[in-house]
């Protein structure tokens, strides 16, 4: 079955059910990715760079460029929505939550699993907020809004390579998660988007 044919609108309980589902899972594969401390995603590594530079806070400064980045999204065309303030918010609650009841693990095959696991729960969560068509984060705003458009499995990595890059000079640490992220996470989310078309709620997904 295509994916566009599976696709279809659905009540807004079920969609907002969905996006609050997929933003827990994702907040608890950020979590694990800090846990692991092998590196944090992109976007995360970009703020960091931002608190070492400015000694802000580290939540002001989330805040800032994740306004920074939906705005300049908005004006490429990609309206921000509930799903939006959800994602941006929900997630950070999260992963609060889970890295104050997490153990630490210290065993590098320990952190290693950790890691996988992250990126598998980090793959799922994105894909399905995104399917719940309910509007997009900042990082995935941008990548949705990539001048000039490329496919997002391309435009994601590109997002959260550049966060890398930019936050590694900037002095924060980088580390094989990092890597991972940036090269494999564009390409895990549309695979599994275009392999659960049931999940879309809005437009047939066309990566």
């Amino acid at each position: 079955m295509r994916p566009e044919a599976a696709s279809r609108p659905a009540a807004p309980a079920v969609k907002y059910a969905q996006l609050v589902l997929a933003c827990t899972v994702l907040g608890v594969g950020v979590a694990f990715l800090l846990e692991a401390s092998l590196g944090s995603d992109g976007y995360s590594t970009l703020v960091s760079g931002l608190t070492l530079v400015t000694g802000r806070p580290f939540w002001q400064l989330n805040i800032l460029v994740g306004a920074a980045f939906i705005g300049l999204a908005w004006l490429r065309g990609t309206r921000p929505g509930p799903g939006t303030l959800v994602q941006w918010f929900l997630v950070g609650f999260v992963i609060s939550g889970v890295m104050a009841l997490v153990p630490d693990v210290t065993s590098l095959p320990g952190r290693s699993a950790m890691l996988l696991a992250a990126l598998a729960l980090i793959t799922v969560g994105v894909a399905g907020y995104l399917a719940s068509a309910t509007g997009a984060g900042p990082a995935e705003a941008m990548a949705l809004a990539w001048d000039p458009p490329i496919p997002f499995r391309w435009s994601y990595n590109l997002v959260q390579a550049s966060g890398a890059l930019v936050g590694w000079l900037l002095g924060a640490a980088v580390g094989p998660g990092t890597v991972l992220v940036f090269l494999l996470l564009g390409p895990a989310v549309d695979l599994f988007r275009r392999s659960f078309p049931r999940l879309e709620r809005g437009a047939p997904y066309r990566g």
